[in-house]
């Protein structure tokens, strides 16, 4: 019998991905399915960036392309976060890469092991604590409470990091729960890291602009004092509704980026060229298709939010960022992963158990509203009707 190391045996998944197999098989039932479930923009990929892409092709950008990424792209992706955050940046510290996950992937590996502890978001990003249980370090929630609003405590996080701690992962706005922290609790969150100068950091802020009234995204990128030890994680998947693509980047601190260049080496070569001209188009072209996309999340998020809060048993705080509400649904007696089962077996909802997104997510599912506004109300609809005819308290 053969013996994989006993990472694999820890290794877990995207329970997202496991939910849209059975919705898809429900549907090929011919079953009439609404998914909610999968954090993808409904949306296609603007023309223009298609067009760049196509173009690649043509003009014959068929082979290797450097492990970081193409030049253009990475100068553009400075260019980006300068315009964005107002910090200048510097292309050599950039890594192309086909995802977000990939950045996840090589900064836990290079932190975890055992004997370390790594401090991640709960409920947060499935694979998070997944990477960080393959590589045999402890990994130490960081609670993400509804009565905080869904941002990050500062105190609480500082208060987790001991002797051990390598890395510290954040993410805001955050997935599954829409919260986004505030200015105040960052500054806070990054004085106190100044007591354990040997934490890194990674922030995860691929949802970067997709805040909602008023709410400002502050990126780690802004403090300086961070600069050293902090791992940028952001990408194209969201923002120009380009999740196939694979297209995601990464900006690395100067001790780090020969490391993750080699990750890169060994791992996948590079992304593909094609794509990457896609993404240069993507940051240097019209921004308009984002706005729209993000105005049109805006109206759907308050009309999934007033759908929820009308239904008997759930409260639905209203999220701040990303594109999913986090409703609260103890008041109706179910177990949130056994609800979300039968919701898409007798109604056709697709929708995700808060335990998929950690230990702290147990009372909780993920709806996203990346679907049409008509989809939003008829899944609404039918969540209603299940409820109110199988109500367990």
């Amino acid at each position: 019998m053969l013996k994989t190391i006993d990472g694999f045996d820890r290794i877990g998944e995207e329970n997202a991905f496991a939910v849209l197999a059975r919705a898809t098989e429900l549907a090929n039932q011919s079953r009439d399915i609404i998914n909610l479930g999968i954090g993808q923009p409904d949306f296609k990929t603007p023309d223009h960036i298609v067009e760049a892409a196509v173009k690649a092709l043509k003009d014959g950008h068929h082979g290797y392309t450097p492990a970081t990424g193409i030049a253009p792209l990475r100068e553009a992706v400075c260019a980006d976060l300068l315009k964005r955050h107002g910090v200048e940046t510097d292309p050599g510290n950039v890594l192309i890469v086909p995802g977000g996950k990939v950045t996840m992937f090589m900064a836990i590996l290079m932190f975890g092991e055992p004997g370390t502890e790594i401090l991640y978001p709960d409920p947060g990003f499935p694979i998070y604590r997944s990477m960080i249980e393959f590589t045999g370090a402890c990994p130490v929630p960081v609670p993400i409470r509804e009565d905080n609003d869904f941002a990050f405590s500062a105190e609480e996080t500082l208060s987790l990091i001991t002797d051990k701690t390598r890395l510290l992962v954040l993410n805001s706005p955050a997935n599954p729960t829409g919260g986004v922290t505030p200015r105040s609790e960052i500054e806070t969150l990054v004085a106190g890291l100044q007591d354990h100068p040997d934490v890194a950091v990674l922030s995860d802020e691929i949802y970067s602009q997709m805040t909602y009234d008023g709410m400002e995204h502050v990126s780690l990128l802004e403090f300086e004092a961070l600069r050293e030890r902090l791992i940028l994680l952001d990408g194209w998947s969201k923002t120009y509704a380009m999740t196939g693509w694979r297209m995601g980047f990464s900006l690395w601190p100067d001790s780090l980026m020969d490391k993750a260049r080699k990750l890169a080496v060994n791992a996948w070569s590079c992304v593909n060229a094609p794509a990457q001209y896609g993404g240069l188009a993507a940051l240097t072209g019209p921004q308009d298709a984002v706005a729209d996309m993000v105005s049109e999340f805006d109206a759907r998020r308050r009309v999934i939010v007033d759908g929820l809060n009308a239904i008997e048993g759930i409260s639905c705080q209203t999220p701040r960022g990303a594109f999913y509400a986090y409703p609260n649904i103890t008041k109706t007696g179910w177990k949130a992963k056994e609800l979300a089962s039968a919701l898409l077996e007798e109604t056709g909802v697709a929708t995700i158990g808060g335990p998929d997104f950690g230990v702290l997510g147990e009372g909780y599912i993920r709806l996203s509203y990346a679907n049409s506004t008509k989809n939003i109300e008829r899944a609404i609809e039918r969540v209603k009707i299940f409820l109110e005819n199988n109500q367990l308290i």
